[in-house]
């Protein structure tokens, strides 16, 4: 071997070492790092638990960390809060798999869809991993247990609301967070099966934001230019009741222009407040997350967990303002 291709083998040696031990110090920091989660930060965490949200970057996964977050710190777990920074399959799944191959104790997870989503929880729960589903069940999966909304249901009383507020005549856009999100889906289905019997409703079209609030408005401005018949909205995701009023207000529509949103996110109460949105579904954001951490301990200790939970849902409008700080929060009482 020349003097040259020596150094050049070493040199690729010295790289690859490099590359190796930095990817299992940040592996290792990722997973194992001292969070103030835990009561007494001088006692070792009873568990190591990992919430994975559909995205981090969301006011509403926020909700549900505050709760999972308070309750870790009432039981003394350590709780690690990680995923894609906006709504991505691929990374939430990359995140599902490195969680388990950290061995944690327990993960909670959003379901997404099926096809991907279920295979891999089975796979994890074959490991001795529990699993819970938060926010969005994967029903066919083997997870341990489902705490959160009943998503048909709230698409179901979204529709309700809308039938009872316009009098039963509205021509509808839906704009959906995912097409491929199953939590997304039942609330389109039950919000569809509510006004199907209805003659003066019609759902001109629906469209996908990606669960952004750019997106959401992008949806709204097309709906607008398309289909100008359309009176009436309805956003199935945090973000979309904004995105939605956000184009309204820029082309001045409110008055002649239904919303209903989703959730109860300080920005759309601040919609609700000027009546640009009118309605919204609430949801228990926290109570899911809080309730979610107990359900895992009661899992791990052997205690009874029911395999559903489902959380409060209803609708509120702007005569139901000002609301409770607890309600904004989605903090049950």
């Amino acid at each position: 071997m020349s003097r040259l291709a020596k150094i050049l083998y070493s040199f690729g040696v010295t790289l690859f070492l490099i590359s190796f031990s930095l990817t299992c110090y940040y592996t290792f920091k990722i997973f194992h790092f001292d969070h103030p989660t835990s009561q007494n930060t001088t006692e070792k965490p009873r568990y190591h638990f990992v919430l994975v949200p559909e995205e981090l970057d969301n006011d509403y996964w926020r909700l549900v960390e505050n709760g999972a977050k308070d309750a870790a710190k009432h039981h003394n777990v350590l709780l690690e809060y990680i995923g894609p920074t906006q709504a991505n399959t691929e990374e939430h799944i990359k995140t599902l798999e490195m969680s388990a191959a950290a061995k944690v104790d327990g993960i909670m997870t959003q379901g997404l869809n099926e096809e991907q989503t279920t295979p891999l929880i089975n796979r994890i729960v074959d490991k001795g991993i529990p699993v819970i589903t938060v926010d969005t069940d994967a029903i066919n999966s083997n997870r341990m247990s489902y705490i959160g909304t009943d998503n048909y249901y709230s698409g179901f009383i979204a529709g309700k609301a809308l039938i009872e507020d316009t009098g039963g005549n509205a021509n509808v856009a839906i704009i959906t967070g995912r097409f491929d999100a199953s939590h997304q889906q039942l609330r389109v289905q039950g919000f569809q099966d509510a006004v199907k019997d209805v003659e003066g409703i019609h759902i001109v079209t629906i469209e996908e934001s990606n669960i952004t609030r750019v997106k959401a408005a992008e949806a709204a401005n097309k709906v607008l230019q398309e289909y100008p018949e359309v009176n009436a909205f309805y956003g199935t995701s945090a973000l979309d009741g904004i995105g939605i009023a956000q184009v309204v207000e820029y082309y001045n529509r409110q008055d002649e222009m239904y919303i209903l949103a989703f959730d109860t996110i300080v920005d759309t109460i601040h919609y609700m407040e000027k009546g640009t949105i009118e309605a919204t579904v609430v949801q228990e954001p926290y109570e899911m997350g809080y309730s979610a951490v107990k359900m895992m301990i009661d899992l791990i200790e052997g205690k009874h967990v029911p395999q559903t939970v489902h959380t409060e849902t209803r609708i509120i409008r702007k005569k139901d303002l000002p609301l409770d700080s607890r309600d904004i929060l989605g903090v049950s009482p």
